[in-house]
């Protein structure tokens, strides 16, 4: 059985230019990042002397389109990569395997280019939208825009130009470790001796997207008070630096009675179960995404990894980390305990069995959906699968 060698593609609305991208999904592996290439195909005797120029621009929107008044704009664009792919400046130019392959099957009007991503540029999030929202989500986007011009700073028509959006994330380590996060706290009363404490223990750090959290709660209740409930939260943290504004969702929880009330000198012990999925938050405004996919494939955005000798403080974007968070309710008077517990959520790296997983479950959910699309056809000659790059929004109409 060959596998046979995906590729995105978009074409001009006057069908002159189409280009080719291997993958929409780059991958920041922190120490470096994967380059995007792709390929630029055109028509014979279209360009007339003039050229075609690419660009690799960033969007960072932090706050709603409908609210900018008076000029205020709530979003930032920035070119991040810029050069010239028609004609072709470096002859010697090394092209990805990708790249090779594509020249050689698509002929002499075929011209390869590549872009890399800043160091320290931040990743592909987009906020969850509410249904009253009209403009454009919240978050950071990258496009790649190819068109034709006489030179660079040409704004191009719409008629000959392209623009594919694509996304830069992060994978989980390819080992996980075996760091058992956890907490300790303790909450005294003032009319009365005695304490409760809660600690609570997760079984690992990293956790992969869909996965099942576990966190072990042990409650003792060394106080006069009862403890009446017990509620868990996977809470998703997100700062948004441009403003310098931070807040906090729930995507999971759970809220239970069982072995309450904790009476004083007693003590219980339980492990709570949760799974923070993007398909449990669709109606909820606010909830942080890993960028557009379809309603099947979109994930709550992964943890912000920063490489080794980084601060927190430099990342840029949206900055998203997860964490657990238990409430134990004392009644009315006695009050609450609360308690959070770091962790990660994250897409497994490559080449891993869980990543392997994740794949198969994937492709046997689109099995059906792709069996009835005609977007793509497969070539014979070479494995190479031509796939129409449009662009997916979240919520498409059933």
């Amino acid at each position: 059985m060959v596998v046979a060698m995906k590729v995105f593609k978009k074409t001009t609305p006057n069908g002159k230019m189409t280009v080719y991208l291997g993958k929409r999904d780059f991958i920041d592996h922190l120490d470096y990042c994967d380059p995007i290439d792709g390929v630029v195909v055109i028509e014979n005797d279209y360009l007339r002397g003039r050229k075609i120029f690419g660009q690799l621009t960033a969007t960072y929107r932090y706050g709603r389109e409908e609210d900018e008044v008076m000029g205020v704009k709530f979003s930032k664009e920035m070119v991040l990569g810029k050069e010239q792919i028609v004609p072709l400046i470096n002859q010697k130019m090394e092209m990805t395997p990708m790249q090779e392959r594509l020249v050689k099957k698509l002929g002499s009007n075929a011209f390869p280019f590549t872009f890399q991503f800043p160091p320290n540029s931040p990743c592909s999030v987009t906020l969850q939208a509410g249904e009253e929202d009209q403009g454009k989500p919240l978050g950071v986007e990258y496009t790649i825009r190819t068109y034709v011009g006489d030179n660079e700073d040409e704004k191009g028509h719409k008629r000959n130009q392209v623009s594919l959006v694509i996304k830069k994330l992060q994978y989980a380590p390819p080992t996980r470790g075996r760091r058992l996060p956890s907490s300790l706290v303790s909450k005294g009363f003032t009319f009365s001796q005695g304490k409760i404490n809660l600690e609570v223990t997760l079984d690992r750090e990293i956790y992969y997207h869909g996965e099942k959290i576990a966190a072990n709660v042990v409650i003792t209740n060394n106080s006069r008070k009862a403890v009446k409930n017990i509620k868990v939260f996977v809470v998703q943290h997100c700062e948004v630096t441009m403003v310098n504004a931070q807040f906090s969702k729930h995507v999971a929880s759970l809220e239970t009675r069982e072995g309450c009330p904790i009476t004083p000198g007693a003590s219980l012990t339980k492990t709570f179960y949760l799974v923070p999925v993007a398909s449990c938050n669709k109606d909820r405004r606010g909830i942080a995404l890993d960028g557009h996919l379809k309603d099947e494939d979109v994930n709550l955005a992964s943890s912000t990894l920063i490489s080794d000798g980084k601060s927190p403080s430099d990342a840029m974007g949206i900055v998203i980390s997860y964490s657990v968070r238990v409430k134990v309710s004392a009644g009315t008077l006695g009050g609450e305990l609360v308690t959070d517990v770091p962790l990660k959520l994250l897409n497994p790296a490559p080449g891993t069995i869980e990543k392997e997983r994740v794949n198969a479950m994937k492709k046997m959910k689109s099995i059906e959906r792709h069996r009835y699309e005609n977007s793509h056809y497969a070539d014979d000659d070479d494995n190479i699968v031509f796939e129409d790059f449009a662009r997916l929004r979240m919520n498409e109409p059933e």
